[in-house]
């Protein structure tokens, strides 16, 4: 159970910063604003996956 839910967990977060990609238009242009940016989303991104592995693991 616990290797489905971690499994499920890495797929989310590569599947929320393919969206944050596309949706930034970084395969397009390589500028280091944008860099700046998905480097900050993908920090908000792994917080976020930390906070839902805790709460899970309390459960």
């Amino acid at each position: 159970m616990d290797f489905f839910l971690e499994i499920l967990l890495i797929l989310l977060v590569v599947g929320v910063v393919l969206f944050f990609l596309n949706k930034s238009g970084f395969a397009g242009s390589a500028s280091n604003e944008k860099l700046v940016s998905m480097e900050k989303d993908v920090a908000e991104i792994k917080k976020t996956v930390e906070e839902i592995k805790e709460k899970l693991e309390e459960i």
